[in-house]
């Protein structure tokens, strides 16, 4: 039996409505077509869900926490709620903090400055580089790529069996590769962490939008997200977990909101009695905007239920799957194999394209949107392509010509709100690319393959 003969009940699970559902795009080809966007893991569609929410608080937008206006209390109010509902959603324990930030790679680095004295990090190469390059300041080992899930487990005891076991160590590690869409042994890594007494934290980006994640059922010390990849685009993100780090570091910037009290010293200085809570690092004008949007999405999410919106999520993760298996020279990238869980994230190859060419095709011929490249996951893509990292341009650029053979490759990525018209006419164009060709002539633009218009 086929995955999407066994889930085909699954089908009839309506997407969640999204914004730009009704948007059509322009075919170099002639005529227009409804935009298949199916670029989820580099940022997902606001829900219509959040749009509406954010819609009816704009017009009574104020400032956050010291104003005495009607509005600024409804803000103070709406953005502490934010962050309560936040909590709930990620499980946090009693004493846990929710720090609104900018974004997962802002989250990270938060935490970063704000490790203790002679920290030690492990971190998986594999890693995205929100997670990989923060920690300039640490004593930092990376980790080489596992090939199963139990193999993370033991290249990470190891590891930490070698390390100085008076000082701090902290783990560092994602969900769900934004690669190759693979669920990571969050809690088995977890436990290995404290077993030696280290903490962890978890990147959470490509999971919060797909699976549950508690905070306390993980036994992860952080988890770090963003609002974007959830369906809240509102440039906001957050960094949640155990309060002692944070309490005793320095506030990540300097200013208002972050200061309790600030006086003239005798000495001609200024002297800072910072704030102990999530405020000691929001200083500035909070992101409530960003923030409510934020918790509006988990609201959605839970509300949907995530077993309705995991088990249609893997249909269409079947149907994307059997369909590339069917095209001739399609290889699907993967760490830890053909049957390791997964989210929907899935990247590949086609032998004799070029993945930049390959990709502007699905564009400006189908109307697709996808991504290519190496997805801020550089030495992971290059792992797994067995790349000379040497051989590619920056930011994973092609320097081939269309046509040519390049070391990167192409992701498709989808979610709640993805019909199964999508990842159906994405399915047709592939196969059809490689059975056909382009129509369309390309050339190199600024690194990128782009339409030819003189053609």
């Amino acid at each position: 039996m086929s995955v999407l003969t066994a889930a085909a009940d699954q089908s009839v699970c309506a997407p969640l409505p999204v914004l730009g559902g009704d948007v059509t795009v322009p075919l170099v080809t002639g005529g227009e077509v409804a935009y298949a966007a199916l670029d989820y893991a580099a940022s997902a569609p606001a829900l219509q869900r959040v749009w509406d929410d954010v819609a009816a608080y704009a017009p009574y937008y104020g400032s956050v926490h010291r104003g005495a206006g009607y509005l600024s209390q409804l803000s103070t109010d709406l953005f502490e709620n934010a962050r309560a509902a936040v909590a709930e959603f990620l499980g946090c324990r009693d004493g846990d903090q929710v720090v609104f930030t900018r974004s997962t790679t802002d989250s990270l680095n938060l935490l970063a400055a704000a490790l203790p004295a002679g920290c030690q990090v492990f971190v998986f190469e594999t890693e995205h580089h929100a997670a990989l390059l923060p920690w300039r300041d640490a004593q930092v080992t990376f980790l080489d790529a596992p090939r199963t899930p139990d193999e993370a487990v033991t290249v990470l005891e190891r590891a930490l069996a070698d390390r100085n076991p008076y000082g701090p160590a902290l783990v560092c590690v994602t969900g769900a590769s934004n690669v190759t869409g693979e669920l990571w042994p969050v809690r088995e890594l977890a436990a290995a962490a404290h077993a030696h007494g280290a903490r962890i934290v978890l990147d959470a980006a490509q999971l919060a939008p797909h699976h549950p994640v508690s905070v306390a059922d993980l036994d992860v010390d952080w988890v770090a997200f963003s609002g974007h990849k959830l369906y809240a685009p509102f440039g906001a993100g957050v960094l949640a977990g155990r309060a002692d780090w944070l309490r005793e570091a320095e506030p990540y910037l300097a200013g208002g909101g972050a200061s309790r009290r600030v006086t003239r010293g005798e000495d001609g200085g200024v002297h800072v009695e910072w704030h102990e809570g999530a405020a000691r690092h929001e200083a500035g004008s909070p992101n409530v905007i960003g923030a409510y949007a934020v918790a509006s999405a988990c609201k959605a999410l839970t509300e949907a239920g995530f077993d309705t919106l995991v088990a249609r999520e893997r249909y269409l993760i079947g149907k994307v799957r059997e369909g590339l298996a069917a095209v001739p020279g399609v290889r699907v990238l993967s760490l830890f194999g053909d049957d390791a869980p997964r989210v929907g994230v899935i990247s590949f190859v086609v032998a004799g394209w070029n993945s930049s060419h390959f990709a502007a095709a699905l564009s400006a011929e189908y109307g697709i949107g996808v991504r290519d490249g190496l997805f801020c996951a550089h030495p992971l893509v290059r792992t797994l392509l067995g790349g000379d990292p040497q051989s590619q341009g920056e930011c994973g650029a092609p320097e081939a010509e269309p046509g040519e053979k390049s070391l990167n490759a192409i992701r498709v990525s989808f979610g709640a709100g993805t019909p199964d018209e999508h990842v159906e006419r994405f399915v047709a164009a592939v196969g059809e690319l490689v059975r056909d060709g382009a129509k369309w002539s390309y050339r190199t633009e600024n690194g990128r393959c782009v339409p030819d218009t003189a053609a």
